[in-house]
């Protein structure tokens, strides 16, 4: 009888496997007890629009059946595309003061999924301000007593934004972080560049030519000062949206005077101080605002002639115009970098609903930008509170976190489209990846890229965007195996070569 028993379970476990491949699913946790992740060839996360599979990890076998799936999408290894920097989040003065309201433990379970190479996410880049920004707990600048001697550090710095870096730098010390300004000093700030007028306001202005050289200090100081703090900073961007007057801590900065201001005071002070920080200019809209005189902008800039060994390439946002201008810039500037820097969700794009945003941000923000060049994609505030703060007067009021967290306990936490966005390409895509080619299956309702990254392993983030599932094989010209997709779901696939 047992003889009997036990070639039934056999032929169970041989029906449950398709003739390619044998998916394995977390089990149930009905005792209360951490259950045994699936163990296999290939490591796989799914996320369904609609919560049915949360980031749910899982796990495949090679096949050792020939590959005749007309479904199969086969990794082309030599062609190779950008070198993957990362992907993460800001971590803005609302994001950090929303973690320190958490208790230690939750804040440490929390950032550990978020940004551990081995125990979660393993998010890799976040990009904070330079003085304040729209999600600041106030206006300043690091400099507020006019003469650059005067300048230091505040308490959202030190209190808030630093010891959360530091917090997160203790779990994946490799983590990259970018600085951007939203305004400089109110004194450094004129009404136009014709009348010279002292422009007393964190909103709108332009940068008095005559600071221009205090201004690139400025930079440099803050550097060094969050270096002091045991805080790297790998990148900066000279102005956050210099085409928009209007958010509450701004400056206009058209691209002639991002050209002198960048080549002629910031790269030679980088260069003095031996920064080894990289530069990315631009750091707006696809669109460029519409404004025909700054069309192009980062263009503009690389043929008056820029320096090309500190600043790297462009960044861009997505509130206007379409990610196909990243294709455009690159094909004309193909050894400039690309990197995604800004994306938000809110009340005006249904941004709590998982079952509308997944798809949506996955195909335009997460692949999208990827796959036409991005080294990095970084949303917006990593963590808000479900009062959608904290926020001030004339920043942002409707705007959500890619995490939400209940302003009641500061422990339930939602997790939203952008949370899953990237922590489907952080968690199988390294930073060193490079995105490479593929052939075979194509349809519109499926996107995808493939990475090799530098471990030895192959990875693939896959979106379905259609109503039904489907079979799909993935083949490296070595191994393959094959995975039904579910539909409407996000999956991230890593194995070994």
């Amino acid at each position: 009888m047992q003889i009997i028993h036990s070639f039934k379970l056999i032929l169970l476990v041989l029906a449950l496997c398709s003739c390619s491949s044998c998916e394995k699913t977390i089990p149930d946790n009905s005792n209360g007890e951490e259950p045994e992740l699936p163990k296999g060839d290939v490591t796989i996360y799914v996320t369904t629009n609609n919560r049915s599979q949360d980031f749910k990890k899982q796990a495949a076998d090679f096949s050792s059946k020939s590959n005749m799936s007309p479904t199969t999408i086969k990794l082309n290894p030599a062609e190779r595309f950008q070198t993957m920097d990362g992907f993460g989040a800001a971590i803005t003065g609302s994001t950090a003061f929303n973690l320190m309201k958490m208790t230690k433990e939750n804040r440490t379970k929390f950032l550990k999924e978020t940004f551990s190479p081995t125990e979660g996410m393993g998010q890799s880049y976040v990009r904070i301000s330079i003085g304040c920004s729209d999600f600041s707990l106030s206006e300043y600048s690091l400099c507020d007593t006019p003469g650059i001697e005067n300048f230091g550090l505040t308490s959202e710095e030190t209190d808030y934004v630093i010891p959360v870096l530091k917090e997160i730098l203790a779990i994946n010390p490799d983590l990259k972080i970018m600085g951007s300004p939203w305004t400089p000093p109110q004194w450094m700030k004129v009404n136009n560049l014709t009348d010279l007028q002292p422009f007393n306001s964190w909103t709108s202005g332009q940068l008095n030519p005559a600071y221009y050289g205090d201004y690139a200090t400025y930079f440099v100081k803050w550097i060094q000062a969050m270096n002091q703090n045991g805080i790297k900073i790998y990148s900066v961007t000279p102005q956050n949206e210099p085409l928009n007057r209007g958010n509450s801590a701004s400056l206009y900065m058209g691209w002639e005077e991002q050209f002198e201001f960048v080549q002629n005071h910031l790269v030679p002070q980088f260069k003095a101080a031996s920064l080894s920080t990289k530069i990315y200019l631009f750091d707006h809209n696809y669109n460029y605002d519409n404004m025909a005189d700054q069309n192009g902008y980062p263009m503009k800039i690389y043929d008056a002639g820029i320096d090309s060994d500190v600043v790297a390439g462009a960044a861009y946002h997505n509130y206007g115009g379409d990610k196909a201008e990243l294709l455009k810039v690159q094909s004309r500037y193909p050894e400039r970098e690309l990197v995604f820097t800004e994306t938000s969700i809110g009340t005006w794009n249904d941004g709590r609903n998982l079952q509308v945003r997944l798809i949506d941000d996955m195909r335009e923000v997460a692949l999208g930008t990827v796959n036409n060049g991005c080294k990095a994609v970084i949303v917006w505030n990593l963590m808000l509170d479900t009062e959608r703060g904290p926020n001030r007067e004339g920043g942002c009021q409707t705007c959500y976190g890619a995490v939400d967290i209940d302003i009641s306990d500061f422990s339930t936490i939602t997790r939203n489209s952008h949370y899953y966005i990237i922590g489907h390409l952080s968690s199988v895509v390294k930073p060193g990846a490079v995105r490479i080619g593929t052939t075979g299956f194509s349809d519109p309702g499926f996107i995808h890229s493939a990475f090799e990254n530098t471990d030895g392993t192959y990875a693939v983030v896959l979106l379905n965007s259609t109503s039904a599932s489907k079979s799909i094989t993935l083949d490296d010209g070595k191994q393959h195996f094959t995975y039904e997709v579910p539909a409407n779901s996000v999956i991230s696939y890593k194995w070994n070569k």
